[in-house]
């Protein structure tokens, strides 16, 4: 299996994490990337240390409590099912989440000095934008991106329906070159329904010294170190993705494929 993808456990840990990603295991400095799965009643502590975290109920509703404040969210039954509730939290904060009913909770983080004050963000102050059109049209849902403070988390979630390209026409931002691009390490956490199908995603850069085409299964996470990185959903299968981007500068510039430019 690629080094690229990460598994999903079928049964969550003593934390409650499916899955994880440190900078440390995806061998890069800056995102961080968890899925907790918790039945009703179940709770978990944790701490944000030196890092910025955003919280992200895929589905179902928790209850956070920390010394900065208390919170209760989410409420979808699923991905497909409209936008999310987030949490932002700054570092140096513990913080323990309860699952009010059963969850599927994803932790988003990047290292952070100071960061900015939590805040909450409710679906109806998601603004859904339609991009693209024909088979590369997608819902893009902005949950932490340029519109809201931060000091280096992005995240985003975008539905692909089936038949439909996305991350389209291919693009990367792995240069430290702004204004034109900017260096960002990303994930993708994606969700496939039905739960048994499948998408595929391509990452490779302009040497092709990387060029990884990766079959993708219902709870896999996609790391991007670099390179161009297009996903497809294929015929009876819709696609969700959450991705989370960070790196030195917090803004999102991209550069697209050469070759693809004229399908703008």
């Amino acid at each position: 299996m690629s080094d690229l993808i990460v598994k999903s456990k079928r049964v969550p840990d003593g934390e409650g994490s499916v899955v994880k990603v440190t900078p440390r295991s995806a061998g890069w400095e800056y995102v961080g990337f968890e899925v907790l799965k918790l039945a009703a009643g179940e709770t978990v502590k944790r701490r944000t240390g030196g890092e910025e975290v955003c919280l992200v109920p895929i589905s179902g509703t928790c209850s956070v409590s920390s010394s900065v404040g208390e919170w209760e969210f989410g409420g979808r039954e699923g991905p497909f099912d409209g936008p999310p509730h987030a949490l932002y939290l700054p570092p140096g904060v513990d913080y323990r989440v309860g699952a009010t009913t059963g969850l599927e909770l994803a932790a988003c983080s990047a290292p952070a000095e100071r960061g900015v004050e939590p805040f909450l963000v409710g679906p109806e102050e998601i603004e859904v934008e339609r991009r693209g059109s024909g088979n590369m049209e997608r819902e893009v849902r902005p949950i932490l991106m340029a519109d809201r403070e931060a000091e280096r988390l992005l995240v985003v979630e975008v539905l692909t329906p089936n038949g439909h390209w996305s991350s389209y026409p291919p693009h990367k931002h792995d240069r430290d070159a702004p204004p034109d691009e900017t260096y960002l390490e990303e994930t993708y956490y994606h969700r496939v329904r039905p739960e048994r199908g499948f998408a595929v995603q391509r990452v490779y850069t302009d040497d092709r010294a990387l060029d990884e085409t990766l079959v993708v299964s219902d709870g896999d996470v996609v790391l991007v170190p670099k390179g161009y990185h297009p996903v497809s959903a294929p015929p009876g299968y819709d696609l969700y993705y959450l991705n989370v981007m960070a790196g030195p500068i917090r803004e999102w510039k991209f550069e697209n494929d050469p070759d693809h430019e004229w399908l703008f």
